[in-house]
């Protein structure tokens, strides 16, 4: 697995910004339109758990476990931002994920964020 496999996030040229702070230089909030998110929940395959399981005797990292969590956490932000999209959302502030266990059988994760409308000033 390359770099590019781990990673996640927005491409350059965003319509729907997605930003972890209160504020945008540059930009000003002429309209909050409120909390949205995005939800997943994934179950572990067998063979991932046997590998994990092995992998947890010797050490070292859980490739499967993490390249399952990033397409998580990447399938939670987009919907994050199909959410704020539909809602008249150009920005969405305060980006954060959260993930828990799921009933012990699998992981949720859910990004959540403010979706706001952004006005260059």
């Amino acid at each position: 697995m390359g770099i590019e496999d781990y990673g996640g996030g927005q491409g350059p040229q965003p319509d729907v910004l997605v930003v972890t702070t209160n504020d945008v230089p540059g930009y000003r909030v002429t309209q909050v339109i409120g909390e949205v998110f995005g939800l997943t929940v994934r179950s572990r395959h067998v063979g991932s758990q046997i590998g994990a399981g092995l992998k947890s005797l010797v050490g070292g990292e859980l490739k499967g476990l993490t390249k399952t969590l990033v397409e998580t956490r990447n399938q939670a932000m987009e919907r994050l931002v199909e959410q704020a999209r539909a809602r008249g959302a150009n920005a969405v502030l305060m980006f954060r994920f959260d993930v828990t266990e799921a009933a012990d059988v699998g992981t949720e994760v859910c990004a959540y964020g403010t979706a706001v409308v952004l006005t260059r000033e």
